[in-house]
């Protein structure tokens, strides 16, 4: 997709050069639903109960994920929902921080602390919900993993969330905000039917928009219209490819 360059400025203002996006894609052969666990299973594999909502976060446990801010959010949670579960999936310089934290809530056995994995893949088939809280990303891949495996997204507005979501999605939540967090996590945990569908409709659009292949397709289109141009403006002087 190609757009003019309005946020993009130079000395002299609006910088009039095109640009080309790419979106972020996944090797979807990866995430074939017969190479997947069932939600069940999965679980039984991770020895986490089989009842009961769950809530998993994947990535480094540090302050640009927010993990902070999803437990400050997660006491109110297990108030409202006493039987949620949460899984925070990595490792990082904020763990002991974080599991202070979570040893202040209501059921601080009810959040677990599963280091990092090499492949979360049956974190997500385990799970209800993935949340991802960041304070701010690029565009992280975590999300888009997830809903590969028919899992719904709760993210915060950071660069890269609304392109993430499909269409539909609600919306994505204010940054650091426990409150706005917690009634989000709520609301979605206590309709896991809804989050079935919801994973649903996030599978169908990770595998019509999201396919590393694409990815490809698009990065090759953009060298080649940069190609072209040049030698349209100056000739073949001076210049070599290379494959």
């Amino acid at each position: 997709m190609r757009q003019r360059a309005g946020a993009r400025r130079g000395r002299g203002g609006r910088d009039p050069r095109p640009l080309a996006l790419a979106p972020n894609g996944l090797d979807l052969d990866r995430f074939d639903s017969s190479r997947l666990p069932t939600q069940d299973r999965a679980r039984a594999m991770l020895g986490l109960d089989a009842e009961g909502p769950l809530a998993v976060c994947v990535g480094r446990l540090c302050r640009q994920k927010g993990q902070d801010v999803l437990l400050r959010a997660w006491a109110g949670v297990q108030r409202e929902l006493p039987q949620a579960r949460l899984a925070l999936v990595g490792d990082g310089p904020d763990r002991a921080a974080l599991e202070q934290l979570a040893a202040r809530l209501p059921r601080p056995d009810a959040v677990r602390f599963a280091g990092a994995v090499d492949d979360p893949r049956d974190w997500y088939a385990a799970a209800d919900l993935m949340v991802l809280p960041s304070r701010w990303e690029g565009m992280a891949l975590a999300p888009l993993e997830a809903m590969a495996c028919s899992r719904p997204v709760l993210l915060t507005d950071v660069a890269g969330a609304r392109e993430c979501l499909p269409e539909g999605a609600p919306p994505p939540l204010p940054v650091a905000d426990p409150e706005a967090l917690r009634r989000a996590l709520a609301a979605r945990l206590a309709d896991r039917e809804g989050c079935r569908q919801d994973g649903l409709r996030a599978w169908l659009d990770v595998f019509d928009r999201r396919d590393v292949r694409l990815t490809r397709e698009r990065v090759a289109r953009v060298y080649e219209e940069v190609l072209t141009g040049y030698q349209h403006t100056y000739g073949d002087k001076g210049m070599t490819i290379s494959h």
